[in-house]
């Protein structure tokens, strides 16, 4: 079963009695409820703190409720936050409009109460769903890189310096790399065996 208690829902309408309505409708059912009268202060609000998802009028002054979904989904950030539209507007192209701008969801007002409810319970499922199933990625991807990781370790002996490569046969690291990288090596002193070496001559 998933649990949808204390997801916040953002209602956006300049309309006290319908945000009223809404919120009472929404808390009965524990969802936790945050409300704005414009789109601007809608996107605001969004942009401080995003909402699990947000119940939608169209017909607000300033920034409409199409304006504000469209910014909404051009931004990364808010993107995949569901709206639902919730209007008195009823003409298919409205309706068009608003999947068109990216709305999950479209209501006509008046709304009943029971209809609110099971869509907003639909949309924030899925969510959830998706949610869950990015998570669950992420830890699956950061399994595979440690994995690759763990894979990548390479056997060498802390006396000569060979490297075991997958076959179990031990070689010189410089053939190792060779094979696995294609880099060719040329052969020198460096400074501090260039001294031992001098001193072994010296000795002779």
């Amino acid at each position: 079963m998933i649990l949808l208690n204390n997801m916040t829902i953002l209602i956006v309408d300049d309309n006290p009695l319908n945000v009223d309505l809404l919120a009472k409708v929404l808390k009965k059912r524990n969802y936790k409820v945050r409300i704005a009268d414009s789109g601007e202060r809608a996107l605001k609000q969004i942009s401080l703190q995003p909402p699990d998802l947000v119940l939608m009028d169209v017909m607000m002054p300033g920034v409409d409720g199409f304006e504000a979904c469209r910014r909404l989904k051009s931004n990364p950030a808010t993107a995949d936050i569901p709206v639902i539209f919730i209007t008195a507007l009823s003409d298919m192209k409205d309706m068009l409009k608003g999947f068109q701008v990216g709305g999950a969801d479209f209501l006509t007002k008046p709304f009943q109460a029971e209809e609110v409810l099971a869509r907003v319970k639909a949309h924030l499922t899925i969510r959830k769903l998706l949610n869950d199933l990015s998570a669950k990625n992420e830890k699956l991807e950061k399994a595979l890189e440690e994995v690759k990781t763990l894979q990548g370790i390479v056997p060498i002996c802390s006396m000569c310096k060979k490297i075991r490569d997958d076959s179990g046969f031990w070689q010189q690291v410089e053939m190792y790399i060779n094979k696995h990288v294609g880099t060719k090596f040329s052969h020198s002193y460096c400074p501090d065996c260039l001294e031992k070496e001098m001193k072994k001559l010296d000795k002779l």
